[in-house]
């Protein structure tokens, strides 16, 4: 009986969930802003092992969001995660300044990979709300965001503990995802 309610469930319901990836260096931030946007506020965290993935739904979207861990020993399990993915969130550290090439080598390995072709692509320029931050142009430009020419992309200023810039993040992932609903 529960597999005839669950397919006449998913029969009318055609509501997509789209597969979202958070990626970026440890201490960046990802698991702060999966819950300040999964909650509405920011939590206690630990250094994520692995990942944590909750939905998110803004403006009537459905986002499957998967945080995943960025020490160094990690980054090479994010291959993994990337089938099906529709976007890839980069959650950047705006004060760290010593590791920024590192981020622009990760995120451009990444987003090079077959799996994430079509994938959209928005950068968290995280803790901006923090002295001595490097702003979201300043990151763009240690990025060379300008020089990706295979997935739309954007960058946004926020703060995950406050939760100030992320609204604004999704609303562009919801553009972007109205606008792929429409080719």
């Amino acid at each position: 009986m529960g597999q005839v309610v669950s397919a006449f469930y998913s029969w009318f319901n055609t509501e997509k969930e789209y597969k979202v990836l958070l990626i970026g260096l440890d201490n960046a931030g990802k698991t702060t802003t999966l819950y300040q946007l999964h909650l509405g506020q920011a939590i206690e965290t630990q250094p994520t092992i692995g990942s944590n993935v909750e939905t998110v739904k803004h403006k009537n979207v459905h986002f499957e969001v998967w945080d995943l861990g960025g020490q160094a020993t990690l980054r090479p399990s994010w291959v993994t995660y990337y089938k099906a993915t529709d976007a890839l969130v980069m959650v950047v550290d705006s004060t760290d300044r010593a590791r920024i090439n590192s981020v622009k080598e990760e995120l451009w390995r990444v987003i090079q990979s077959d799996d994430l072709k079509g994938a959209f692509v928005l950068v968290f320029a995280n803790k901006q709300d923090l002295k001595d931050c490097m702003t979201a142009a300043d990151i763009s430009t240690s990025l060379k965001l300008h020089d990706i020419k295979d997935h739309d992309w954007h960058i946004q200023a926020c703060s995950a503990k406050k939760g100030t810039g992320l609204k604004e993040g999704f609303d562009w992932m919801v553009q972007r995802v109205r606008q792929s609903q429409n080719k």
